[in-house]
């Protein structure tokens, strides 16, 4: 729970967390480690010194962690757990629907699993759909579009067998595509994480809602420009979030940028759990005003009311989340625990 320096208890839902293991026990080779040493790179270089993880923590953490930095030290009320395989570099993947599913069996009514699929497993992708949504029940994935598989390095979601998972997708109603278009990590390539096949797919399934994680960095001008006219594209705030700490003027740009094209109701909290804790980055962005000339040239502002909507109210839109009765059901929790 975040309580505002007003008193006010702000809804949080976190978009983008993990539950991965980027350990060496885990890693398949040496692809492995240079993943789990980029993101690592990321959550040095970026966070403030004082939250910074030593790399044994970072590489595996445990569940209890997970919540408790997010929910009991954290400020969230729900986080999305996303998946992501990669098992051409973790023996066991890297964080898979299983895993995560397992994990949030045990925190009732705090996780929201989202899964995965690659289309390029063909007719066992959409075996493999199936066999999330009945099992369990999600209503959004995430999609990689630059992982390997054999002697590919990516794919696009204008690929005939990725329109045949979508198409299954919105029959399904699974209609969170959340996808990675941001930053690369080593050693996937950066182009394969270019945003403009976003365009093509948004306009031909307009029963599914893009979050386009990472808002497109460092490609936020052609993805705002492909936001702007499609109004199922939304943007994912995780990676350009920490920049609040170590760049502010640029993550004023960027922020500035996003509430001219998109708007205040397309724009989604994530910390990236693991890679950043959430508290300090609520925080920080609750207090964030964007400077007078950037405001000024823009002609918006970061209110109040749009710092409510990113943080939580928006994702509880997309996910169907009924706020207060959420809040009513967390308190509910909190109470039981306490007399226990």
């Amino acid at each position: 729970m975040f309580v505002a320096p007003n008193g006010e208890q702000v809804f949080v839902v976190d978009g983008h967390t993990h539950f991965w293991d980027g350990s060496p026990a885990n890693q398949l080779n040496i692809h492995g480690k240079q993943f789990i040493d980029c993101f690592y790179a990321y959550h040095t270089s970026l966070s403030p010194p004082e939250k910074l993880w030593p790399k044994e923590q970072f590489e595996k953490y445990s569940a209890e962690q997970m919540y408790n930095d997010l929910f009991v030290d954290g400020p969230d009320d729900m986080a999305i757990v996303q998946s992501t395989y990669l098992t051409e570099f973790y023996k066991n993947g890297f964080n898979t629907i299983d895993r995560n599913a397992e994990m949030a069996k045990r925190y009732k009514d705090r996780f929201i699993v989202n899964g995965a699929f690659d289309p390029r497993d063909g007719e066992r992708a959409l075996e493999y759909i199936h066999y999330m949504k009945e099992t369990f029940g999600i209503k959004g994935v995430k999609l990689y579009t630059a992982e390997w598989k054999g002697e590919s390095r990516g794919w696009k979601l204008t690929d005939a067998n990725a329109y045949r998972c979508l198409e299954l997708c919105q029959k399904l109603g699974i209609t969170n595509i959340h996808v990675h278009k941001g930053p690369t990590i080593i050693p996937l390539d950066k182009d394969a994480f270019d945003v403009h096949d976003v365009d093509h797919a948004a306009t031909d399934f307009q029963g599914l809602n893009f979050i386009i994680e990472h808002c497109g960095l460092p490609r936020l001008d052609d993805f705002c420009w492909i936001a702007v006219q499609e109004t199922n594209v939304y943007g994912g705030l995780a990676v350009a979030l920490p920049f609040i700490h170590s760049r502010p003027r640029y993550f004023a740009e960027v922020i500035s940028e996003l509430l001219f094209w998109l708007g205040e109701d397309k724009l989604l909290f994530g910390s990236d759990y693991a890679i950043w804790t959430p508290r300090w980055l609520v925080e920080k962005f609750w207090s964030f005003e964007i400077p007078e000339d950037i405001r000024k040239e823009h002609g918006v502002d970061l209110s109040l009311q749009a710092k409510r909507k990113i943080l939580g109210l928006n994702a509880a839109r997309l996910y169907g989340i009924d706020v207060e009765a959420q809040k009513a059901k967390l308190d509910q929790q909190v109470r039981v625990a306490a007399a226990e």
